[in-house]
């Protein structure tokens, strides 16, 4: 027998598995750039003016300028990840999107979690340090944040899903692991 093994032909359902998840992977990434740039949009749009307490903008939060980062990072990785998907030479460096596509991942979390503090305290206020509710004055402007995060939540919901397909795609390249006799001794012990 000869030390090298032999690679042996993928079955027809391995191969419709490798194109349906390739087309998912391009779906959910090309979705993302809509669903980040019209959070971008909505949240850079966002203003409401009131005459007793002032204008209220999104450059007035570090958590919508935040958001708003994010989800440029989020649309631009998408597109670049769409082009070098469809480019053989990335192709076999699988774990490369799944590196990123976890940061990415991530990133959207803490972006998201941000501004859901922000809309609490819009809605909610903060009485043990005397901040009132907010979106009684400036509704407008929380309902089209409410929006920005929605989108946002979109954009992560298919960063989630592109994130179970990049692992899968790493870990699929090895051998589950075997389990030895000693673990097995010790287990019925």
């Amino acid at each position: 027998m000869s030390s090298v093994s032999r690679v042996q032909p993928t079955s027809s359902t391995e191969e419709n598995n490798h194109h349906f998840l390739k087309h998912l992977d391009f779906f959910l990434r090309l979705s993302v750039i809509p669903f980040s740039v019209a959070s971008i949009r909505v949240t850079v749009t966002s203003k409401q003016d009131d005459s007793t307490y002032g204008k209220l903008e999104f450059n007035n939060f570090i958590g919508l300028k935040y958001l708003v980062y994010i989800n440029a990072i989020s649309a631009c990785y998408a597109l670049v990840a769409i082009v070098c998907s469809w480019l053989k030479f990335l192709l076999t460096k699988a774990w490369i999107f799944f590196v990123s596509d976890q940061i990415v991942a991530y990133l959207i979390v803490t972006s998201g979690a941000s501004v859901t503090e922000i809309l609490y305290l819009g809605y909610n206020g903060d009485k043990e340090v005397s901040w009132s509710e907010a979106c009684s004055t400036y509704g407008r402007f929380c309902s089209r944040v409410k929006v920005a995060l929605i989108l946002h939540v979109f954009a992560f919901l298919c960063f989630l899903i592109l994130s179970i397909i990049s692992a899968f795609r790493v870990f699929s390249k090895f051998d589950p692991p075997s389990t030895s006799k000693g673990v097995e001794n010790n287990e019925e012990n």
